[in-house]
């Protein structure tokens, strides 16, 4: 007998390993979605056939996910907290995750800009303290009094750079940016416990942008539970064209290895996309490629801390956006199948 109970105490560590191994998460954002159903876009699967956007992604590409980003106060309530809730409600309607990626910005939040809400701007530092934790509050509240509950919140978008500028920029002030950071971790845990928050930078194959970024925020009591990562070896090139596309991957796979290691936690590839060329079919063959590579090995050359990948805006047609995965008639294209791993 404790023969037997020395062999399963040894065992349960890979056991436990072996589930986590099996809890791969693949899926999407789709903020624009609700904006292309207004407009009255159809989408169709490869025969052509009409198909509810959602259900598509599920049942035909194996993601059991979605993203949505929110806005503090949007123009026309795009990307709000209501649109957000509607959103969420479909998705578990149809049994799939969740994640909610806070801009804490009336409109788009990257590295490139972080502004201020204009509701917030004359505020003092203590006070935005407040305005973070209560707009997540507020817009999380929202969801649980609905019956929606997130598995993944993102504290910020892209805050490589730091969010909410200048008053958390970085360089000028990296503790009020780590300060920030806090106060949505501790507002997310207030509502929702369990969920898991994310810290999400971009150029995913930038090792040293994550060093120097996370250690600030841990330096100054900043929290998270898991790292996100933006990879796109279209964008990281045309910065510098001198890179190749599967050097990108490999360094973000190395990458993904070394935060997970240094920071005692797993990571998440929250944002990819591949281009779209509809006159230039070999394009999107190419895409296909990338993407299949990046699955797995996320999945199988990361020690099982890479949870997931989630493709940004997939749905989205040419001459909008390059990087979705859908053609001009609202089907998928081959990029597509890089999601649809075989048995």
């Amino acid at each position: 007998m404790r023969t037997k109970l020395m062999t399963l105490l040894l065992l349960l560590p890979l056991l436990a390993f072996g589930q986590q191994q099996n809890d791969f998460v693949k899926g999407a954002d789709v903020g624009f979605l609700t904006g292309q159903e207004r407009r009255g876009v159809v989408f169709h699967d490869r025969e052509g056939r009409d198909r509810e956007c959602l259900e598509l992604l599920k049942t035909d590409y194996q993601m059991s996910a979605i993203r949505m980003r929110v806005w503090v106060n949007p123009r026309g309530g795009n990307c709000d907290k209501h649109e957000l809730l509607a959103m969420g409600k479909r998705a578990k309607a149809l049994g799939m995750d969740f994640m909610v990626d806070f801009h804490y910005a009336d409109s788009w939040a990257d590295p490139a800009k972080q502004p201020i809400p204009a509701a917030w701007r004359e505020h003092s530092y203590e006070q935005m303290l407040k305005d973070v934790h209560d707009h997540t509050v507020d817009v999380l509240s929202l969801l649980k009094n609905n019956g929606v509950e997130p598995r993944w919140v993102q504290v910020g978008n892209e805050t490589a750079n730091g969010l909410l500028w200048p008053m958390g920029h970085i360089e000028k002030n990296p503790e009020q940016y780590a300060g920030f950071i806090r106060a949505g971790y501790d507002a997310v845990k207030e509502v929702f416990p369990n969920a898991i928050v994310i810290i999400h930078l971009d150029r995913g194959h930038k090792q040293s942008l994550y060093d120097w970024n996370l250690d600030i925020v841990r330096k100054y009591g900043g929290k998270f539970d898991m790292v996100g990562m933006s990879l796109y070896p279209y964008w990281a090139r045309k910065d510098h064209p001198e890179l190749k596309a599967d050097d990108i991957i490999t360094d973000c796979i190395a990458n993904i290895r070394h935060v997970s290691e240094k920071y005692g936690c797993d990571v998440m590839i929250v944002e990819t996309g591949y281009e779209v060329d509809e006159q230039h079919p070999e394009v999107m063959d190419e895409g296909r490629r990338q993407l299949t590579r990046v699955i797995r090995e996320a999945r199988t050359q990361t020690d099982g801390h890479c949870r997931g990948v989630f493709y940004w805006e997939p749905q989205c047609m040419p001459g909008g956006y390059k990087l979705g995965a859908f053609d001009s008639k609202a089907s998928p294209t081959a990029i597509m199948e890089g999601f649809v791993e075989k048995e």
